[in-house]
């Protein structure tokens, strides 16, 4: 299992509009690639000031999915995301192996 995690401080200001746009039309369009066989979303806890951040996660079941996704459908995902929020949602990824 990969785990492909995007972390994501994002501006008191949209939060709500943010959570709202990434449940009911981010999320469902990066599942509807098939190359995850699930999703998960956290809020972090122990967050700096002035922000909130959260994780997303999602579990693809090879790291050949995950090449996949980068490639075919990444950068048309990642626009989206860009073009309705610009510089108030600030995001890093990064890829886990599980490994037990």
């Amino acid at each position: 299992m990969i785990l492909y995690n995007v972390t994501v401080s994002i501006d008191p200001g949209i939060e709500k509009d943010w959570l709202r746009w990434m449940r009911e039309i981010h999320i469902p369009d990066v599942m509807a690639t098939r190359l995850f066989v699930d999703h998960k979303i956290f809020r972090l806890i122990n967050e700096v000031e002035g922000g909130r951040t959260y994780a997303i996660q999602y579990f693809a079941l090879d790291i050949n999915d995950i090449d996949a996704y980068l490639r075919d459908h990444a950068p048309r995902l990642r626009q989206m995301v860009t073009d309705r929020y610009g510089e108030k949602a600030l995001s890093f990824r990064t890829l886990m192996e599980q490994v037990i």
